[in-house]
C-alpha cells in the first residue's frame, strides 16, 4: 500500500502560526523529516510512535544532503506512511518544496504542500515593519541574497540593485553571508538615509531587530551584528515600527 507525503509550511518560528491544515497533518504522521527553523513546540505534537527525522539544512551545511531527504521521503511513503516534511516558512518561497513534491511524484507517491506564513510576512508583522501601505509603499520586492550558482552571484547583485531602484521595499532573504556587499549595492540606488532593518529569529522570543539607515545596517553587518536566521528590509516601511511594534507583542 502507498503511503502521501504531505510537505508542510510550518511558518516563521511561531509555532503557533501554523495552519489548521498542517497542524492536522503533523499530528496525523507516521514520519515526520523536520529542517533546523521548523520551530520545536510543533514536535512535541506529534503522535506516539511517529518516527522523526532531522533534516539540519544550515547555511552551507545539512545533516542530510537534499538527495538523501528526497530518496527518505520516497521510500517512507512507498511503506504505506503518512509522511510529512516540515519546513520553516512556506514550502514554496526559497524552501525546495517544488523539488521535494515533484521527486516523490516521479516516484509515483501522492504529494500534497499546505502553504505557510514566510519568515518575510511574519517578521514584518511582529517587528512592526509594514511591507505596503497607502502613501509609503506601493510596490515590494522580495530576493534571496544569494543563488545556487556561485558563478552567477556577481550578475544576481545586479539584480537585486535594478530591483531596489524599482521598488519602494526591498526585503532580503538568506542573505547574510553576502550581505555587505548586497547592501552597499543597493546603496548605489538608494539614499544612505533610506530607512533599513534586520529581524534575525523573526517571531520566536529570541527575536531581535537592528534597524536605522540603510548606511547604519551596513556598518552592523561589518561589525559582525547581523546573524543568521535574518529578514532584510530596505524601504520607508521600516519608520513604522516606532509606532507600531510593542515590547509585549512576542
Amino acid at each position: 500500500m502507498k503511503g502521501k507525503v504531505v510537505i508542510v509550511g510550518a511558518g516563521p518560528g511561531d509555532p503557533e502560526l501554523i495552519t489548521v491544515k498542517g497542524l492536522k497533518a503533523l499530528r496525523s504522521a507516521d514520519v515526520v523529516v523536520y529542517d533546523r527553523l521548523a520551530p520545536r513546540g510543533l514536535i512535541a505534537e506529534v503522535k506516539e510512535g511517529c518516527e522523526l527525522i532531522y533534516a539540519g539544512k544550515e547555511p552551507g551545511r545539512a545533516e542530510l544532503s537534499q538527495d538523501e531527504i528526497n530518496r527518505i521521503l520516497a521510500a517512507k511513503a512507498l511503506e504505506g506512511k503518512l509522511v510529512v516534511r516540515l519546513k520553516g516558512g512556506d514550502p514554496y518561497v526559497f524552501g525546495r518544496g517544488e523539488e521535494e513534491c515533484e521527486y516523490v511524484m516521479s516516484a509515483g507517491v501522492p504529494c500534497e504542500v499546505v502553504p505557510g506564513i514566510p519568515s518575510f510576512i511574519g517578521a514584518s508583522a511582529y517587528a512592526g515593519i509594514p511591507l505596503a501601505g497607502r502613501g509609503f509603499s506601493s510596490a515590494f520586492s522580495v530576493v534571496t541574497g544569494q543563488v545556487a550558482d556561485r558563478s552567477m552571484q556577481e550578475a544576481h547583485l545586479d539584480r537585486i540593485e535594478r530591483l531596489a531602484a524599482a521598488s519602494d521595499m526591498l526585503v532580503i532573504l538568506m542573505g547574510v553571508r553576502e550581505l555587505s556587499r548586497i547592501l552597499r549595492s543597493v546603496a548605489r540606488v538608494k539614499e544612505p538615509k533610506e530607512p533599513a532593518a534586520a529581524v534575525m529569529w523573526a517571531t520566536t522570543p529570541q527575536q531581535r531587530v537592528v534597524a536605522g539607515a540603510l548606511e547604519d545596517l551596513i556598518a552592523q553587518v561589518e561589525a559582525g551584528n547581523i546573524q543568521n536566521p535574518a529578514v532584510i528590509y530596505v524601504g520607508r516601511g521600516v519608520t513604522w515600527r516606532g509606532r507600531l511594534w510593542r515590547a509585549d507583542a512576542l
